[in-house]
C-alpha cells in the first residue's frame, strides 16, 4: 500500500503564525513524525516546488502533501493550486485545502482545478485540531496514492 509515507515532508502553505503552530502542534499530537516546511505566501510556494528563488541552490524535498491556505499575499493558494494541478511533475501530490473560506464559488473552484480535498478551518481551537488529526487519519493511514515513477523529476523546471 502507497500512502504518505513517514519520511515525506508536509509542505504547510500558511501566512498565518498561529494558524501554522495550531497545524504544526496537531500534526505533533497525532504522532506524526513527517518533516514540516512550512511556506508563508503563494510566491515562496512556487519556488520551492520549482527549486528557484531562495530554493535554487539547495532543492527543497518534494512534498508528500501539501496544506494550502488560499487567502495567501502576493500570489494567492487559488493560483498555486492551478500551478500544481496543471503541471505533470506536481499534480500526483496530494493537495488540501485548508482555508478560512466556507464560500461555495471558491470550494467549487479549487474541486475544479483539482484539489483533493477542501476544509474550512474550523474556529474553535479544538475542533481545527480535530480536523487536522483527521486529515492525517486519512492521508497518512488510508488513502492509497499512485506510486511516483522516480524517473519523473518532480517540478523542476
Amino acid at each position: 500500500m502507497n500512502t504518505v509515507s513517514p519520511g515525506q515532508t508536509i509542505l504547510i502553505v500558511e501566512d498565518s503564525d498561529e494558524d501554522f503552530e495550531i497545524a504544526e502542534r496537531a500534526l505533533r499530537e497525532s504522532q506524526m513524525k513527517n518533516p514540516l516546511r512550512r511556506c508563508e505566501d503563494g510566491q515562496e510556494t512556487l519556488d520551492y516546488l520549482y527549486h528557484s528563488g531562495p530554493y535554487s541552490d539547495a532543492p527543497a524535498p518534494r512534498p508528500g502533501i501539501i496544506l494550502l491556505d488560499l487567502n495567501l499575499p502576493g500570489v494567492d493558494g487559488r493560483r498555486v493550486l492551478s500551478r500544481i494541478k496543471s503541471d505533470e511533475a506536481l499534480k500526483d501530490i496530494p493537495v488540501v485545502v485548508l482555508t478560512t473560506s466556507s464560500d461555495k464559488r471558491d470550494i467549487e473552484s479549487c474541486y475544479g482545478m483539482g484539489a483533493n480535498t477542501y476544509i474550512a478551518k474550523p474556529v474553535d481551537l479544538d475542533d481545527f485540531v480535530e480536523s487536522l488529526k483527521r486529515v492525517k487519519a486519512y492521508w497518512f493511514e488510508t488513502a492509497i496514492l499512485p506510486v511516483r515513477d522516480p524517473a519523473v523529476a518532480g517540478g523542476d523546471k
